[in-house]
């Protein structure tokens, strides 16, 4: 067991702290290969995180620029070394990628790397991802192994963390609505049924005591005038103020969770947007390609797992949608899957879509809008 210096013990937990402190998942994601790169050294880093059957279906990198990440167009294979990790389940460190026995060199404009060590992110029993690092100046060592191998430990915890705090978000969510449908009968709906009867009663009266049935009237108007101010009142309390009104992201969340619920398949959302960025009518261009991409994984790809991840870069919101389904052939008409409507968006907006499929291994859809000056400062 190699002996880490206190120095880097102290910034070790510090790391870790405050990759733990992270509230939503991109955030934490990142947080973690960026931290990994600040405590060993490394140049580049990544988090590869995997669908149920061990392909890749997001790919959170730092460290390579913007640009080379498009030119390269689309996220790794998980094949090679990075699949090794995935296949064994355990770290692997080495000076240069290219002497491993599992390497497979890199795609067409992607940098050269040498040093390289990875090691898998465990949420509870199952592998939730791997994380990445490469170029670190005279090569990864022991310590470094054990430091990233910690820093996986703690996001894999983080990572459960965040999902038992939406598991008990959205139960709490369940348990609100039964209150206000208690609260909604004890009040305003018993004082609209007394109304009713009052009502019913006076009917008997109208020929022989049409004084008493206008008092009556005139109590029932007062009484309804009170229980549509006390209704007023209570729709004004159960209103959300402005920051807890409903944005993108759980716009996102119930229609990825509406969409998924006939099929029976797990969908993610990671996103990692500033609050209230995009806005109208970016956002709805945004919601509508997603919405068609996510269907047409559901209703043609036959996935076990989908995901959806949408980021905000500069003055580009971009956003990705991953399955692990039969894919289709780009190349071919493809009729009935609305590629057409999205692409007459993305036309009209300025923005690039980029159609990934290969029978067999799935389909991603890659989607840029850019934003408005106002929206992106």
């Amino acid at each position: 067991m190699p002996t880490i210096a206190p120095s880097l013990i102290r910034d070790l937990v510090e790391a870790a702290a405050s990759v733990a402190a992270q509230v939503e998942l991109s955030a934490l994601l990142r947080s973690t290969v960026q931290t990994g790169m600040d405590l060993t050294g490394a140049k580049h880093g990544a988090l590869g995180v995997l669908g149920e059957h061990g392909a890749l279906m997001d790919f959170v990198h730092v460290g390579l620029d913007p640009g080379v990440a498009r030119q390269i167009g689309h996220l790794p294979r998980a094949t090679g070394l990075l699949g090794t990790i995935t296949r064994t389940d355990t770290a692997v460190r080495i000076d240069d990628i290219g002497d491993h026995e599992d390497s497979v060199g890199f795609p067409d404009g992607h940098p050269d790397m040498t040093s390289f060590i990875g090691v898998p992110v465990r949420v509870g029993e199952r592998v939730f991802g791997n994380l990445y690092l490469t170029d670190k100046a005279g090569g990864f060592t022991e310590d470094d192994e054990v430091i990233v191998e910690f820093l996986a430990v703690t996001a894999g915890t983080a990572i459960s963390t965040l999902r038992m705090q939406e598991r008990l978000r959205r139960a709490a969510l369940h348990e609100d609505r039964e209150r206000i449908a208690r609260d909604l009968h004890d009040s305003i709906i018993q004082d609209l049924f007394a109304v009713g009867l009052g009502l019913q009663a006076s009917m008997a009266k109208v020929d022989n005591d049409p004084t008493a049935v206008h008092q009556q009237l005139d109590t029932s108007i007062d009484k309804l005038d009170e229980t549509i101010a006390s209704l007023r009142r209570y729709i004004f309390d159960l209103r959300p103020p402005v920051w807890a009104r409903p944005s993108l992201p759980s716009e996102l969340a119930r229609l990825l969770e509406e969409l998924a619920a006939p099929h029976r398949v797990a969908v993610g959302l990671d996103f990692d947007c500033p609050p209230d960025i995009p806005e109208t009518p970016v956002a709805d261009d945004l919601f509508a390609v997603i919405k068609e991409s996510v269907s047409n994984a559901l209703r043609h790809g036959e996935p076990s797992t989908v995901d959806v991840r949408v980021v905000c870069e500069g003055e580009v919101v971009r956003a990705s949608i991953s399955d692990d389904g039969t894919g289709f052939d780009t190349d071919q008409e493809s009729e009935g899957l609305g590629l057409d409507n999205m692409a007459e968006r993305v036309e009209r907006t300025l923005g690039s879509l980029f159609i990934d499929s290969v029978p067999g291994r799935g389909t991603v859809v890659h989607v840029a809008f850019p934003l408005q000056p106002s929206q992106s400062k």
